[in-house]
Formats: C-alpha cells, structure tokens, sequence
C-alpha cells in the first residue's frame, strides 16, 4: 500500500514543528519518532491520547493504519533502511489487537539481565544502522517493561560528485575558516531557486541522488532562524511557497547566497550553474521528554498512574524515556544519515572573449539547513541544521578566486545534478 499524502504531510509537519525548537547545529528525523508515537497514540487513553494525537497530526484511531502504511512505504525506498523492534518484559501481557498491528517479527523479549538486554538493543540498533548508530539511545533498568524503537538509515550517492577545494569565506562566522569545501557546475539551472516566505527569503539547492533520496540545502537570509529555514523547505515540498527557479532569475544578487550575472566567454556556451558549499557531519542525541509538549508526551509521561491500556491490560505503562540519536554526513561522493529513536576544478592560454553567457553562483558558506527527502513521494526522512562545516584536512593557501569559483570544464552540462 502507498504512503498517503495526509501521512506524509503529518509527518513533514512534525519535522517543521521539530525545527522550530531547535537550536544550533543538529540533525534529526521525525520519520524515525512519528511511527512510535503514532502506535503510542493508538494504545493510550485520555489526555494521553488526545495529546499523542496531536503530535501525530491525526485521529488515534487511524495513527496506527498509517504508521503500518509509513513502515512499509519506507521498507520500499531505494537507499533506505527502516525497522521497528519492541521488547518486553516476561510477565508483561500485550493486548492482541495492538501487537498484531505492529510489523512481523519485530517482538522479542526483555530477560531482566540489564547488561545482556542493553547489549542486544545495542546490537539491534548497529545493525539497523549498518553501525552509524552503534547503540540504543535508551538505556534498560530494573524497572523497564517495554522498549518500543524505530532504525532508519539512508544513503545516497550523487549522480554526479562534487570536486574538493578548500573554502575560505570571507565574511560571516566562518570566516578565516579553510573548510572542506564542495564545488560543482552545471547547466542544470533549475536546481537552484529562491523562495519568498513571510519570514523573508530562502535560496533552495537540489542535490539529486542515484536512488531518488535527495538532499535540499536551505539558505536564508541573515537573521532567519533554522526553524524559518527549515520550516521553509517544508512548505516547498508541500507547495504552500512559490519557488522562481533558476532559469526564471533576473541579473543580480537574486537571494541569500545566490547571484546571476553576464560573463564573457572564448566560445558560445549555455547558462551554468555553479555551486559551492561545504561538507559536514553531525551528530546529535535528543531528550524527546524535553519537548515533551511537541510529542504529545506531558501525560504519558507521569509514571504515577497508566496511559496504555489499548498496549496492556495487565500493566500500567507509562513513557519513563524517549531518545533519539542522530548523524549526517555530506561529502563530495554522497550523504549518510541515520536515526535511532526510542521509547524507553582552469584554462591555458589568454581566448578572444566574443560571446556572453549568463552565470549562477549559489554559495552556502554559513550556516545553513538540509533536508534529506524521498524524491517521489516528498516525505523528509532526516533534516538538520549546519553550524559547524567540515574543515579541510590540510591547510594550503586558498585560491584567490575561491570567491567567484566558475568549476570545473569537465563539469558543464552535467545531468546528474
């Protein structure tokens, strides 16, 4: 069964909600909490079940059909790798009906030897991963009934990679810095565009993958906080923004790091491209009983009484933990990214310069947000923000036209942009 558009819109809503109480550099994945949440939802009762329905963005009586539907969906994606998994303690009764609309074989067994049982959702949570995440965010006490956890890992690799140069911004909280700089050309002009928000502009980079998972780089303008940005790239996805695209810019300083410009050349060539930015790799862990109200969390959270009566008839549960870790990693040939969440290149010679064509620079060289997005379906499957970039691993002089890089020959016309 396909992913509906409501669920994906559900979840695309949480990432936006997500975003909008972060700070500083991260990266996370709704996708990965929205599933736990949503058969949370359709096991509790009460506060707690209007509250989690909230969070879900839909009725607790259909969170756990969609939740069923996004696993399956995400189990389909090229390139991604999703499981759910849920132990419990020996003695613990589940309600039939709420097991059975968990995936197969995803139920095993809490044996009350914290060490053994912490060291099999470890090695769960590595080989969901492919060891990018090497343990389970949430750690098995004396007291721990159920552990409900979701792995999800993509990759990707460009259809065209990058070329590796340092990048020495000249301004901004970079600056003086010699980064890992990314630099790439093409004809493809429409990969690049510039969003009007009520929050003022943001310049959207699409850097296509070989798998149909794609990375959005969201710039905005100085001032805008990442949840701005973020939430931006979210209301892109789902149409609620018009984008002028590339081909459609006029001349001049067009968005935050964006310019078009007329320049010379030896020989007639089409519009080009050309972008530069800067690799980075992120980790970050998350605490959702923080943000306890954009989960849904406030009353599942009490542990004097029950929430989930729909989960066990026998035992009184409530959520005594929520943890997400998270990473990102963008380089020249790809990007990495994966969740664990759980409850518990120039020219010889001087040419006659005879005709003009029409240049755009797109430069992300402070921080900036990132969206990792299934390009058929638009769900986003990680996201982050950019605060620390890659430096370069060498610190050689950096080229004087670093500023107006114009790529590599090799590189125009690629397709793979």
């Amino acid at each position: 069964m396909a992913v509906t558009n409501a669920t994906i819109q559900a979840v695309n809503g949480l990432t936006a909600r997500w975003a909008g109480v972060s700070e500083g550099g991260t990266v996370f994945s709704a996708a990965g909490v929205w599933p736990l949440l949503a058969f949370l939802a359709d096991g509790a009762a009460g506060a707690a079940r209007e509250e989690l329905a909230e969070a879900v963005g839909m009725p607790a009586a259909e969170s756990a059909g969609a939740a069923r539907e996004l696993l399956g969906a995400m189990g389909r994606m090229r390139g991604l790798d999703s499981a759910l998994g849920l132990w419990t303690g020996r003695t613990l009764e589940l309600r039939e009906r709420w097991e059975a609309g968990l995936p197969a074989a995803a139920h095993g067994v809490l044996t009350g030897d914290e060490a053994a049982d912490q060291a099999a959702l470890d090695a769960w949570a590595a080989k969901r991963t492919d060891g990018l995440i090497e343990k389970m965010p949430v750690r098995v006490t004396r007291d721990t009934e159920m552990v409900l956890a979701s792995a999800l890992a993509l990759r990707t690799e460009w259809l065209s990679r990058f070329q590796d140069w340092p990048m020495c911004p000249a301004t901004g909280p970079w600056a003086d810095r010699r980064l890992a700089g990314l630099h790439r050309s093409s004809a493809l002009l429409d990969r690049v565009g510039v969003a009007d928000t009520p929050a003022g502009q943001v310049t959207e980079l699409k850097v296509y993958g070989d798998n149909a998972i794609d990375v959005h780089l969201l710039l905005g303008e100085e001032g805008m906080t990442p949840g701005q940005v973020l939430g931006a790239g979210v209301d892109i996805l789902a149409r609620r923004v018009t984008v002028l695209p590339g081909p459609q810019l006029p001349y001049g300083e067009v968005g935050p790091g964006l310019r078009v410009v007329k320049v010379r050349s030896a020989h007639p060539e089409p519009p080009t491209l050309n972008v530069a930015t800067t690799g980075f790799d992120i980790d970050a862990q998350h605490d959702l009983l923080e943000l306890h109200r954009l989960f849904g969390l406030t009353t599942a959270m009490d542990t004097s009484r029950g929430h989930f009566p729909g989960i066990s008839a026998t035992t009184p549960l409530a959520v005594e933990s929520a943890q997400q870790a998270a990473m990102a990693r963008f380089t020249a040939l790809g990007f990495r990214a994966a969740a664990v969440t759980a409850f518990g290149a120039a020219g010889a010679g001087i040419p006659q310069l005879r005709w003009i064509t029409t240049q755009v620079d797109a430069r992300f060289d402070r921080p900036f947000g990132f969206l990792a997005v299934h390009r058929h379906s638009r769900l986003v499957l990680s996201a982050g923000w950019v605060t620390e970039p890659t430096d370069y691993p060498e610190e050689p002089e950096c080229p004087e036209y670093d500023e107006d890089y114009e790529g590599d020959e090799g590189d125009e016309g690629d397709e793979g942009f």
